[in-house]
């Protein structure tokens, strides 16, 4: 099988917009967002670099993009400051190279300082992880001089 390294916007599906979330995201990337009536899709294109030793989809990769998945969905939510406090993750199928990976996500519950998330990510109509999310709300303290 041949691992195509996408060079161009022709190998994202249409509608997806590039997304810039940072260093670490920009160098594990690319990746790409779009805006749908059901909320925002994130996705990526699984590259050589994406994958382990066996050829298939890492599951770090899988992990540190559900992260961000997730990370959205709470921020819509709440806006501001969060922090991942823990995700808990179910690997469900593999992904290739050269699939394209959709993740998406909802929140569950709001309480004062922290909120429930769950998400997943597929390749087509095929679920491959399943995750939940609690992120903290972090609020700005009071300076102290």
């Amino acid at each position: 099988m041949t691992i195509i390294e996408p060079s161009s916007e022709e190998t994202v599906p249409e509608g997806f917009q590039r997304s810039d979330r940072g260093p670490f995201s920009s160098y594990n990337g690319p990746l790409y967002n779009k805006d749908t009536a059901d909320g925002r899709v994130h996705g990526f294109r699984v590259l050589k670099r994406h994958c382990n030793g066996h050829g298939i989809l890492h599951g770090g990769m899988m992990m540190a993009f559900m992260d961000g998945v997730l990370a959205h969905a709470v921020w819509e939510k709440v806006g501001g400051s969060i922090l991942t406090l823990r995700m808990n993750s179910d690997f469900v199928a593999i992904g290739r190279p050269n699939d394209w990976v959709e993740g998406r996500a909802d929140v569950t519950k709001v309480a004062k300082s922290v909120v429930y998330v769950r998400g997943a990510l597929s390749v087509g109509h095929r679920t491959i992880m399943k995750a939940n999310g609690v992120f903290k709300v972090m609020r700005r303290r009071a300076r102290r001089d």
